[in-house]
């Protein structure tokens, strides 16, 4: 027997035939197109924040614009457009 702390990414504790591994991991998409676009459409890419604390509230704000769009496109009737 192997403890999960010698490596998570391939010992995890849930396992990898189940289908609660399945539902988990179609959550790890959503999270990288968030991620992604933060990267590109935010700047994040290539920035010159120093500092943890900077950095989070950067990405704070960041991620409310994106909630804010979402609700404009809603109100505007473009419900099909909100993730765009």
């Amino acid at each position: 027997r192997i403890p999960l702390k010698e490596d998570r990414r391939i010992f995890t504790p849930i396992d990898r035939a189940s289908y609660k591994w399945e539902r988990e991991y179609k959550k790890r998409t959503s999270v990288e197109r968030v991620n992604s676009r933060l990267d590109v459409s935010f700047g994040f890419e290539v920035h010159t924040i120093r500092g943890m604390e900077k950095m989070k509230l950067r990405c704070g704000l960041a991620l409310c614009v994106m909630l804010a769009m979402a609700v404009g496109r809603i109100k505007e009737k473009q419900a099909d457009k909100m993730r765009s």
